[in-house]
């Protein structure tokens, strides 16, 4: 039975069950219909989606797929032979393979964006900046990214993608499905060390971007640690794309590039170098960087990532969207030089393996240099405080009460992993605000 197609949908993006089972050299098993979407969630089934069902943590998606049949499925990428199956002998492999053939038939240029902190943002400054289209908010694994690549117009003059590892070997498989024309590093550093084992290992694997791309470029910070040839470097200092004249103020930032002005509308060295590497990409690609300096004017990036509030008075910058020991540092870097009283709340840094106490100890030794208004919030929020001083919270609850002495014109910066759920602290904190 054919699933109808919803009215707006596009033309590329309906494919047909051959097609597939072409592209992944599966077996088809009657009945199956075109299908217009992609998801390996089966809660996001709608009718004529397919639905890939990969094993989890905890359970294997090929448990759900009768639900996503009920759904109105056009059929279920498993390992298993049922009615509306699409069959093949290992669904997460046959993702990339898909993955692949999508990318296959878009003829223009990709842009992947690795490293260990600040790609979402650097991703989201290149494609606004750029005028392409890219995936919404982290989606940076095969999963999002075949989905992405499903739903991308092959007609489109570019794409920018985000890829995101936390394994060894995840990005030769990401490279492999994405291939990408040019690949851009941000900066380096400990990240997923649970998966990832050591820094190193970070260098090698992320490293494998700009192996696997025509075109190579990396920030300064990364260009210390990267052994690849033939990669060029965008940064603020001696780089082949040089941003100069930084300014970073309380809510924007602005600097100079080839000869223009470049503002962003948020603060931070974070989104400034984001901008200043669209620029860089820009000028490599031959792009209009009039049109591109324009558009970073108009930036907006997801929540959480140096998002700036005032409530009742109270300037809060919300950091907490993700949290690694560069992340941390580049945020108390920013925060040395602004005005008036800080307050740091500084939440667990996750996946940092065997090293995670260290890493956290240093965080607080940085914190130090700051302010002495620190609360550190998660497993060693004890140990550093003790080591240097401040308040030890055992939960956001606590938190908003031992921010109960901030006053009007004071700073507020969160920062943690996300799992932490620090941005939880906006809902109940200032009391009043909101």
């Amino acid at each position: 039975m054919e699933a109808m197609p919803k009215p707006d949908t596009p033309s590329w993006s309906r494919l047909s069950p051959e097609w597939v089972a072409t592209a992944l050299e599966g077996r088809v098993h009657p009945p199956v219909a075109v299908a217009q979407d992609l998801t390996w969630d089966s809660r996001a089934v709608q009718p004529g989606t397919a639905f890939v069902a990969l094993p989890g943590a905890k359970v294997h998606g090929r448990d759900f797929a009768a639900q996503a049949l009920e759904r109105g499925a056009a059929f279920v990428i498993t390992d298993r032979a049922h009615p509306g199956a699409l069959q093949v002998p290992d669904p997460a492999l046959a993702l990339l393979r898909l993955g692949r053939a999508l990318r296959e038939r878009f003829g223009g240029t990709v842009v992947a964006v690795g490293g260990s902190s600040g790609k979402t943002t650097t991703k989201e400054a290149l494609a606004q900046g750029l005028g392409w289209p890219a995936p919404e908010g982290n989606l940076n694994n095969a999963p999002g990214l075949a989905q992405f690549l499903w739903r991308l117009d092959p007609a489109a003059r570019g794409a920018v993608l985000e890829l995101g590892i936390d394994r060894l070997g995840e990005m030769d498989e990401l490279v492999g499905m994405t291939r990408p024309s040019l690949g851009l590093l941000t900066a380096l550093g400990p990240e997923h060390l649970e998966g990832l084992g050591s820094f190193e290992n970070v260098v090698r694997e992320e490293s494998r971007l700009l192996e696997g791309s025509p075109l190579r470029l990396c920030s300064l910070q990364a260009a210390e640690w990267v052994a690849t040839p033939d990669v060029e470097t965008y940064g603020f200092g001696d780089a082949d794309f040089a941003g100069y004249g930084l300014e970073l103020g309380a809510e924007s930032s602005r600097f100079r590039y080839a000869g223009r002005t470049v503002h962003v509308p948020y603060p931070g060295l974070g989104p400034a170098t984001g901008a200043l590497a669209a620029l860089a990409v820009a000028e490599a690609l031959g792009e209009d960087l009039e049109a591109v300096t324009e558009r970073l004017a108009r930036l907006q990036l997801p929540g959480g990532r140096m998002e700036r509030l005032v409530l009742a008075g109270i300037t809060v910058l919300n950091d907490a969207y993700n949290a690694n020991p560069v992340s941390v540092q580049a945020g108390l870097e920013y925060l040395k030089g602004q005005p008036g009283r800080k307050w740091l709340v500084l939440g667990e840094m996750k996946e940092l393996g065997e090293r995670s106490r260290e890493y956290h100890l240093e965080a607080a030794r940085q914190a130090a240099e700051v302010s002495p208004l620190r609360i550190f919030l998660g497993a060693h929020a004890q140990a550093q405080a003790e080591a240097v001083g401040g308040e030890v919270a055992y939960s956001v609850e606590d938190v908003a009460e031992l921010l109960s002495g901030v006053q009007e014109g004071d700073l507020v910066y969160l920062k943690a992993s996300r799992s932490v759920g620090l941005d939880k602290l906006l809902d109940i904190w200032p009391k009043g605000a909101r």
